[in-house]
Order: structure tokens, then sequence, then C-alpha cells
């Protein structure tokens, strides 16, 4: 089955003090270069991340081979990054999409590839939880990226829309925590 991995890494990071797009561990490696290594690691084929905050200025993290979108309404929530993701997936990136936010640290090719066996199709739904609590990545199969893009909106992401979908809860809290990182941390490098 082909797999089109969505990293969302539009939002301005307010807390952390410059979009998280931008952000660097201490060794270096961009959040956006890691959460395209998941991606690509749990089996992706194509890869699409989303933009927003400072877009010009994190395109030049994104390698080759990674089709960019922007969403240009990012301070609207996370569902704007989200909706301009699932909108710009074409019929040919294959039959489920796996979506990412590049703030997840600790989350790894493990959940993801645990999340992506729950995939049957292009009607598939799943997602992440930790501990029984919800989170990414989710699974979504083509049949649901035009209407899940349509009905978002906030900063809930798709939410409502997974639960009124019948979507299939994957416990990977054996694996990660699955939290995101709104703060900065000793591991990453200060705003510049």
């Amino acid at each position: 089955m082909d797999v089109a991995g969505v990293l969302l890494a539009a939002g301005g990071g307010s807390r952390m003090g410059q979009p998280k797009a931008l952000v660097h561990d201490t060794d270096g490696t961009s959040w956006l270069q890691r959460g395209l290594d998941v991606l690509r690691g749990a089996g992706c084929d194509e890869l699409l991340v989303v933009l927003g905050a400072a877009a010009d200025e994190a395109e030049t993290l994104v390698p080759d081979g990674v089709r960019v979108v922007v969403a240009d309404d990012w301070e609207t929530g996370m569902a704007a990054s989200l909706s301009t993701g699932l909108a710009a997936l074409r019929h040919d990136d294959g039959e489920v999409a796996l979506v990412l936010l590049v703030d997840l640290p600790d989350v790894g090719p493990d959940a993801c590839r645990r999340v992506l066996e729950a995939a049957d199709g292009p009607t598939s739904l799943a997602r992440a939880t930790y501990d029984g609590r919800p989170g990414h990545p989710v699974l979504m199969g083509r049949d649901h990226w035009f209407p899940a893009a349509a009905a978002v909106e906030g900063d809930e992401g798709a939410r409502d829309y997974l639960r009124e979908h019948g979507c299939v809860d994957v416990e990977c809290g054996d694996l990660a925590t699955g939290r995101d990182v709104d703060r900065p941390t000793s591991d990453q490098q200060p705003p510049s």
C-alpha cells in the first residue's frame, strides 16, 4: 500500500519563542528533518510538509524531493495546516496518509509503523494513543482527505471528525509518550 507522509509544521511557536519548523536540537538536527526522517523510516513513499510561520526561512531546511505547501491562514490554528496538507494530496500520492506533528520528539518510526498496521485501504481511519490519550500520528485513508480538510477548524485539528467517523485507536504508549514540546528545553538550540 502506498503511503503519503504529511508533516505539519506551520505554527508560530509563540511559547517556543520561534516557529517550531525552525527549531534544531543541540546536535544540529532540525525538527523538520527529524519529522521527515520518522515518516520516511515508517515507510512513507511520498513526503509533504506544511509550513506557515516563517515559511520562506523554513523551506530552506526542507530536503529535495519533499513537497512543500504553505498554510497561509496558519494563525487560525492546527486545522489550517491539516486542511492545507490534506487538500494538497493527490490521488497518486497513495491510498493512505500518515499525519505527524513536527514537535513530537519521542514519536519514532516504530509508533508510525504500528498505526500503519491499522491501514485497510482508502477508507482507513486510525490514530495513535498514549496510555489511552489520543495523539499522533493519525492515519487517514484517501476517502477522508477532502471531507476532513473541509470539516476541520480552529485548533482542534481533526478530533471531532475522527470521533464521528469511527477512528480506530492504536495504543503506542509502550513506544513513546506522544507529548508535544511547546517550550524550549536544554535539548534545543535557543531562538536565533
